[in-house]
């Protein structure tokens, strides 16, 4: 059977707002002992602490057991709340420059080379529209440089693929980039299909270096693709220059390489079914505040992303 709960009228008059904070704080380390030493207090403290919210809320919010905690059904209420009442005082100070037409800052984002996505771009015009006083800044760099820079908080948005899921980042699908295997017109393959990759093994390759991100390299190394190395070049752009001047044989991404193809300077090799694909997101740093400039372009291309159906 269920505690009956006190419903307590003047909670909002009387309610200690630190003490939202620190059940979010408990919830989120999983215990009242954990949350002690995160915040370098006295586990008797944080417990009289949550003692006065419950008595102010009227009810248990917290059970505590040899596992951890568990939220109530009051304490899920609440927490839902506090979320709300944190993401509403974070905006704030947004929305008051907004209002008051005095935004201005910079918007750092790093990104790969020859990223093409029309909901980045329609973001950072209607960024520019809206509030012309914002710079932008965009780096180019590998996509590993994308990933530090964004963890050593030299930009605070990116751009790039990553293998693996890092705690600090947050990643919003922004497109689903294809590659294929390309040669100029001058080459012997131009016009054949290559269904079984592992043949290309001796011709000549133009690698990407750095900036070759790792679905390419473990296809590569399993058919023994780039033993032969005809040119680096560690920018997309210039890759296809190579590839395009015969030099030899590579891998691009297929938006990138569209208007050469139709122009007939390069012809992809491998069958459309075979080619790589993986997935591109828009980088975050996973932190509680962001400049504004930053935390509107977030915003304005999140909502962009968001739009778009998908299957």
């Amino acid at each position: 059977m269920s505690e009956p709960v006190r419903i307590n009228p003047n909670f909002a008059a009387h309610v200690d707002w630190n003490l939202l904070r620190l059940f979010v704080d408990i919830v989120k380390a999983g215990g009242i002992g954990a949350a002690a030493r995160r915040l370098n207090r006295q586990q008797p403290t944080i417990s009289a602490a949550l003692k006065r919210l419950e008595d102010h809320a009227g009810a248990r919010l917290l059970n505590r057991g040899a596992t951890g905690i568990e939220l109530t059904p009051a304490g899920r209420a609440l927490y839902l709340l506090c979320e709300d009442m944190s993401e509403a005082a974070r905006m704030a100070p947004h929305q008051i420059a907004q209002a008051v037409k005095q935004v201005e800052g910079l918007a750092r984002i790093q990104v790969l080379s020859s990223v093409i996505s029309p909901e980045f771009d329609e973001a950072i015009a209607s960024l520019h529209r809206r509030h012309p006083s914002i710079r932008i800044e965009i780096r180019v760099s590998t996509w590993r440089e994308v990933l530090d820079a964004l963890e050593r908080g030299e930009a605070e948005l990116g751009v790039g693929y990553d293998s693996s899921v890092r705690p600090t980042l947050t990643y919003e699908p922004l497109f689903v980039e294809t590659q294929q295997l390309y040669c100029a017109r001058s080459h012997p393959l131009f016009g054949c299909k290559i269904t079984k990759i592992g043949e290309l093994r001796n011709e000549g390759f133009i690698l990407t270096g750095a900036d070759e991100v790792e679905t390419i390299t473990r296809l590569r190394q399993r058919y023994r693709l780039g033993s032969v190395v005809n040119g680096l070049a560690e920018d997309i752009n210039e890759a296809m220059r190579l590839i395009r001047l015969g030099v030899g044989i590579g891998f691009l991404p297929v938006m990138a390489a569209g208007e050469a193809v139709r122009q007939g300077r390069l012809w992809p090799l491998l069958p459309d079914e075979t080619a790589p694909s993986y997935e591109m997101y828009l980088l975050a740093r996973l932190m509680p505040s962001r400049d504004t400039a930053t935390q509107l372009f977030l915003d304005e291309i999140i909502r962009r992303l968001r739009a778009i159906p998908r299957s």
